[in-house]
């Protein structure tokens, strides 16, 4: 499975995107703000392919796509959420846009979840960051 993610929406606060599975678009996304320079919590993770693997997380306590070997992180996992506060280096997915927010996010995440499950057991799923333009 292939999920491909196009940042678009850039603010001091916040990347927006869209996320496409397999060349169809699954929903929006929000990550921190891109910057030149890792501040811990606040900046986006570096463009790039990564592979994801369904752990268990502590911090949520329950079972999360986590994207492996992160250059400069460690724990980036795709969750819930709405604001640049809810990501600390992580991917938000929600079915709605506005500047610096998400809406729908559970929904969304749960829908997107689904589709990783069913396929982990059978096939790789990768991740793929770029940027529009």
């Amino acid at each position: 499975m292939e999920l491909k993610l196009v940042r678009k929406w850039l603010t001091g606060n916040s990347t927006i995107g869209e996320l496409t599975v397999n060349g169809v678009f699954e929903c929006f996304t929000l990550e921190d703000a891109i910057r030149p320079e890792k501040i811990p919590g606040i900046t986006a993770i570096s463009a790039g392919r990564y592979e994801i693997a369904v752990t268990f997380s502590n911090k949520f306590q329950k079972f999360l796509p986590l994207l492996m070997n992160v250059q400069d992180f460690q724990g980036v996992r795709i969750h819930p959420g709405n604001r640049p506060e809810d990501t600390e280096g992580c991917i938000l997915v929600g079915q709605f846009r506005e500047q610096d927010f998400i809406r729908e996010s559970r929904p969304a995440f749960d829908a997107l979840f689904a589709k990783i499950q069913a396929v982990t057991p059978v096939e790789k799923v990768f991740f793929e960051i770029t940027s529009q333009g």
